[in-house]
């Protein structure tokens, strides 16, 4: 088994790269939703927060009764327990990226978890 996996994303709707990437730390999803479409559910999480990246288009985020304008270029951070629901806009598409790990598990990142291999 080689240290690394390698996949190709194309235009679905949804691909959750859990399995395809045999990810142990995180779930990632890459999201498409066309002009005028909405997850057609209000979820919340019970130990994962959520990071979302907006690759392309526009939308909005309803975040416990709050609305969220988002764009591409966007981050956003929803903790765990929030209710939330996800909207592309009546005009626009939109193309996201949902990163979901467990909340306060981060002990270490970047030079601090890293090593020099000679």
């Amino acid at each position: 088994m080689s240290n690394y996996s390698k996949v190709s994303v194309g235009k679905e709707a949804r691909t959750e790269l859990h399995d395809k990437l045999s990810l142990t730390g995180a779930e990632i999803s890459v999201n498409e939703m066309p002009a005028g479409a909405s997850v057609p559910f209000v979820h919340a999480h019970k130990k994962n927060e959520e990071i979302y990246a907006v690759l392309s288009g526009k939308g909005r985020a309803v975040i416990d009764g709050e609305t969220v304008e988002l764009a591409a270029g966007d981050w956003l951070r929803i903790a765990t327990g929030a209710k939330r629901q996800f909207f592309a806009a009546e005009d626009e598409g939109i193309r996201y990226i949902c990163i979901q790990v467990r909340e306060g598990s981060l002990e270490e990142y970047t030079a601090a978890d890293a090593e020099i291999c000679r």
